[in-house]
């Protein structure tokens, strides 16, 4: 794909969120610093614990790893070149460096929405149909959902991608973020932008879609869990759907809060740019703790991991 924008009028992009801090704004590495080294190491973990455990490689095990695996490496597409910002004090990107990280924004938006997906249809076939689980979820129907489902992704993407790099840059040069947003981005773009909106509309259309499903899905599921007799059968279904339902409240809430801070006129600008980057850190930070704590078989082979390497 190339990144290389249609017209070179523009060539340099500048970043200028949390620049109301003036000299405190170098204060903001050591925070941020700590949350991505927190989400490399626990995500980083998770997905080799997972991976490297037989016992670990069944389908909702394997989705926990993969929502890991993209945890990890979202935020190395932004966050360094952010905190490099914050420990120089500068500004600027290159307009092919900031295309490049906004795809890669969007890629991440549209595969953890396929994953928080298919973990729903999961739960889903475990209440619902219990006694047909395994012959239902196995290996091979779940690698050709995902396989589906990142199709759709690549299109999506493909077509993004191609509209972006056909931009043409000849408006202000400014953006008040700390990564390359795709709507300020657009907004820096002059001519014909509709084609981008459209872009834009289709790939909020699929995650819309997604998180319709997920909703449906845990409509049938209570639906179910209110009509079962015994209680302890329907305590444990609900422990069995929590965890996935305490990240689907972390991801959409961070992203809830961040639609709201700029629909808010009364919210200032660098509350905007906070709440932005929450929406793409929060859930990343945040996941890692919540299945490794609360999924049983993954903290016993966590607690192997440890010991082995203490060992060591």
């Amino acid at each position: 794909m190339d990144f290389r924008p249609g017209n070179l009028s523009l060539t340099r992009i500048y970043l200028m969120g949390f620049t109301n801090l003036g000299e405190k704004r170098p204060l903001l590495f050591l925070p941020f610093s700590v949350m991505l080294v927190s989400i490399l190491t626990t995500n980083g973990v998770l997905v080799v614990v997972i991976f490297t455990s037989r016992k670990l490689h069944a389908p909702m095990y394997l989705l926990i790893g993969a929502l890991s695996l993209l945890s990890f490496y979202s935020p190395l597409f932004f966050v360094p070149k952010m905190l490099y910002s914050f420990a120089s004090n500068t500004y600027d990107f290159s307009v092919t460096e900031c295309l490049v990280q906004m795809f890669f924004i969007h890629f991440h938006g549209l595969f953890n929405s396929s994953v928080l997906l298919e973990m729903a249809v999961d739960r889903y076939v475990a209440i619902c149909f219990p006694l047909r689980y395994h012959d239902i979820v196995t290996l091979r129907s779940s690698a050709v959902f995902s396989v589906a489902l990142a199709l759709r992704n690549f299109v999506v993407m493909v077509v993004q991608s191609s509209f972006f790099a056909s931009l043409t840059f000849c408006y202000s040069d400014v953006i008040y973020h700390c990564m390359c947003e795709q709507t300020s981005v657009v907004k820096l773009a002059c001519g014909a932008v509709s084609r981008n909106y459209v872009a834009s509309v289709v790939a909020f259309s699929v995650t819309s879609m997604d998180c319709a499903c997920i909703a449906c899905s845990y409509v049938v599921i209570f639906a179910v869990i209110f009509r079962t007799p015994s209680g302890e059968s329907r305590q444990k279904a609900i422990h069995t759907c929590s965890t996935h339902l305490m990240v689907l409240g972390v991801s959409y809430g961070s992203v809830l809060v961040a639609f709201t801070g700029y629909r808010v006129s009364a919210v200032s600008p660098d509350l905007r740019v906070l709440a932005s980057l929450m929406y793409m850190l929060l859930p990343c930070f945040f996941s890692p703790f919540i299945y490794g704590i609360r999924t049983a078989e993954i903290r016993v082979h966590l607690v192997k991991f440890v010991s082995r390497n203490r060992q060591k």
